[in-house]
């Protein structure tokens, strides 16, 4: 089965040994001195393409090479967030699916909204069709083991588009789910619609992913995207 064939079946896939351990390395020290100098950055940072390597990773051949079979040729990343799990920063997640959206200014049009600012960054939920219009990609730096808050899914839960949150909870208990651990330097990519959740880690240590968010899909009225 190919890597299209199957996010668009199942919305999801795992690829092993996306990067290099010497790849994974070298990031590893990048992100370990921007965690260290900062103590918001400890669980997590926001606006990762800001990092001139991070834009560069989402842009290179070895991610497009992911992305462009799904989303085709014009596909281009549009957000990125580097999220870690740590003893101290150890969250549980429930079942949700990702349907929001950055931007870079409020522009009223049709379907776009509620409206939110999270950490200065203006967020919308766009209509269904634009969240089926992207891709996400989490690239692991650390080994990711059911042990260690690997993502848990229900497969094909993205073909019903974007669901009421009150009911994701109660549709998910009602299927089976699916664990996906990734070693360091694997990706795990998914639709953003795909029901998805997250164990708290029972073992010490990192769970460092940079997770990056493509699209093939014009915002209107002269919407942007806030890191495209």
């Amino acid at each position: 089965m190919s890597l299209a064939t199957e996010i668009d079946e199942q919305g999801f896939a795992v690829v092993e040994e996306v990067l290099p351990p010497t790849m994974v390395e070298a990031f590893l020290r990048e992100v370990g001195s921007w965690q260290d100098s900062s103590a918001d950055r400890r669980g997590g940072l926001r606006n990762l393409l800001d990092f001139s390597s991070m834009r560069k990773l989402a842009n290179s051949d070895t991610l497009m090479r992911l992305v462009e079979p799904v989303l085709g040729s014009n596909a281009t990343v549009v957000r990125g967030i580097l999220f870690d799990k740590t003893e101290s920063t150890n969250w549980k997640v429930p079942w949700h699916q990702d349907v929001t959206i950055a931007v870079r200014e409020r522009v009223e049009a049709e379907g776009f909204g509620p409206w939110s600012t999270k950490e200065g960054v203006l967020h919308v939920q766009p209509p269904s069709i634009v969240m089926e219009g992207m891709l996400s990609v989490r690239v692991h730096l650390d080994n990711c083991p059911i042990e260690n808050g690997a993502l848990r899914v229900i497969p094909a839960s993205h073909k019903d588009g974007k669901v009421a949150a009150r009911d994701v909870e109660r549709l998910a208990s009602k299927s089976s789910e699916h664990i996906c651990p990734v070693p360091a330097g694997g990706a795990l990519i998914m639709r953003p619609l795909l029901f998805h959740a997250s164990s708290a880690s029972s073992i010490p240590g990192h769970r460092r992913v940079l997770h990056f968010d493509y699209a093939n899909v014009t915002l209107p009225n002269g919407m942007n995207w806030h890191e495209a």
